[in-house]
């Protein structure tokens, strides 16, 4: 029997519909989004392909930006390890959560942002790097390193005591994670995960599959690699962490030390001096063979060829930069390797994905490594984001946020009210039609002197173009940089006379954002 035609529509319509890919339509996700936040340590945004780096590839760290936002003007409050977790955690200033330097314990019985979902319906956990020395609290599942942790063969600190996994440790947290997805959650309830990775932390031991990676072709050189400082005061001049000075050759550099003793190397033993020969007998045997044979010719050569002076400091940073990008390669490798498995069990759909480091990094900019500095390299941070259906694929972002907006931001996403004293403000409102007014102006703060690499206590402000440093405590010094015609922050110019109102005008806003921010110096 010939069917009506529109009958015929009717009753195929929907078989047609499913045949023709351009008409399907995903629906929106409903219900609260599952939140994941990634933070990574001492990992330099000039070492993200996303923000033009000439030094490595990093795909899928790009990926987040490229399917959300990258924000080329996010910083820190006080660039150091410990309290930059405990501002990302609390959404205050160090000097309000009260965890101002690494040596300190944190408070964790205080109000954080996994306390506030917990108690709004979503499941939290925590794996990988906590470094804030007390106990996890707001997690219904934790599992972290013991402070710094290992790279090979890491310890975790757990509710039921000290467990040891073997493996590489970006590698080995990330099996953590995707186990904690796929087996231990409960799926009937929207989660929040922190993925907290060890690597790129100092001392800089590659994993198994990126061993000798980089060591090809050389790589560029800053600019400012061989800067003397003249431009600035005592507290850069008096930093301890040169690599012509502060890098140690064993520790750093992987150099054997009896190698070093017999060519009269006279080490800065600082903090990491042992760390280094502790990682490589933590290593199994297929492990410390892979190693061997990178590192041993490395050594040998170091023995035979032994550089000097400038050709020193250049082969410091070569090798300093070799493992540096060999361990960043395993993070954004497993960074992949999460995303993928998102995708895999439909969960990236109604997922905020964050990414971003402790703090920004040195690279042998002004001939330095570590951080701690208000100068650009160390106080600026990467971030970038995707939240599908709620952030435009490709998005870039230039307004001054901070890792004190994180915790605000994520809860904003839940639906969860931001309690009043938080000190930061939701990004999310960047992305809305009707753009707010935002911040004009960032604080900062660093505490730990007298301390490891020796830089000073300071405070101050930057603005679009302008920054102001106090430096303080055993100095009273000021610096002032206009970061459009001096963005390397070469020369200050605080005592210049036609700087003068720009000086007057910072001097104001500082004082301002110490009485918003309650910090009484």
């Amino acid at each position: 029997m010939k069917l009506p035609l529109p009958l015929f529509y009717l009753l195929f319509l929907p078989f047609l519909t499913a045949c023709n890919p351009q008409e399907i339509t995903d629906p929106e996700p409903t219900g609260p989004p599952n939140i994941i936040l990634i933070i990574s340590d001492d990992h330099a945004y000039q070492a993200i392909s996303a923000y033009g780096s000439q030094l490595i590839q990093t795909p899928n760290i790009d990926k987040i930006g490229a399917q959300g936002v990258r924000f080329d003007r996010a910083f820190v409050t006080n660039s150091i390890c410990s309290p930059s977790r405990a501002v990302i955690l609390t959404g205050k200033h160090s000097h309000i959560n009260g965890l101002r330097d690494n040596i300190e314990i944190f408070d964790s019985t205080q109000q954080t942002f996994p306390k506030l979902l917990r108690n709004n319906g979503y499941q939290t956990a925590i794996i990988g790097k906590w470094h804030l020395k007390s106990q996890p609290t707001g997690f219904d599942y934790w599992r972290v390193l013991p402070d710094q942790g290992h790279y090979y063969t890491p310890e975790f600190r757990t509710p039921e005591g000290l467990d040891t996994l073997d493996g590489y440790v970006t590698d080995v947290i990330t099996d953590l994670a995707i186990n904690w997805l796929d087996s231990l959650r409960n799926d009937t309830m929207p989660f929040m995960l922190m993925y907290n990775h060890k690597a790129p932390h100092r001392e800089w031991l590659p994993g198994p599959d990126h061993l000798g990676a980089f060591m090809d072709e050389p790589l560029p050189e800053p600019a400012t690699l061989f800067d003397d400082y003249s431009g600035r005061g005592r507290a850069a001049k008096e930093a301890e962490m040169r690599l012509a000075d502060h890098m140690g050759l064993t520790n750093d550099n992987k150099i054997h030390p009896d190698i070093v003793d017999s060519l009269g190397f006279q080490e800065f033993m600082g903090w990491y001096a042992p760390v280094s020969l502790r990682n490589v007998n933590r290593m199994n045997e297929e492990d410390r063979r892979n190693w061997e044979e990178i590192y041993g010719p490395i050594n040998e050569n170091f023995k035979n060829n032994t550089p000097s002076g400038d050709e020193l400091t250049r082969w410091k940073y070569q090798r300093y930069m070799q493992d540096y990008l060999g361990c960043i390669q395993s993070l954004d490798d497993n960074i992949g390797r999460l995303m993928a498995h998102l995708e895999e069990q439909g969960l990236a759909d109604n997922t905020l994905l964050i990414y971003i480091s402790d703090q920004g990094f040195y690279l042998g900019e002004h001939g330095w490594f570590d951080k701690r500095f208000m100068y650009e390299e160390s106080f600026r941070t990467p971030l970038l984001m995707q939240w599908p259906g709620k952030i435009q694929p490709g998005t870039v972002n230039k307004d001054l946020v901070q890792n004190l907006d994180i915790a605000e931001t994520i809860l904003d996403a839940a639906g969860v009210s931001i309690p009043a004293d938080m000190q930061g403000r939701s990004i999310l409102p960047l992305f809305s039609e009707e753009k707010p007014k935002w911040r004009d102006a960032l604080y900062y703060h660093y505490f730990e002197y007298p301390g490891i690499h020796a830089v000073k206590r300071h405070y101050g402000v930057r603005t679009d173009r302008y920054k102001l440093i106090h430096f303080y405590n055993d100095i009273d010094e000021w610096e002032l940089y206009d970061l459009q015609e001096d963005p390397q922050e070469m020369k200050n110019v605080f005592g210049e006379p036609e700087y003068q109102e720009i000086k007057d005008e910072l001097m104001k806003r500082l004082r301002e954002l110490q009485a918003q921010y309650k910090d009484e110096i």
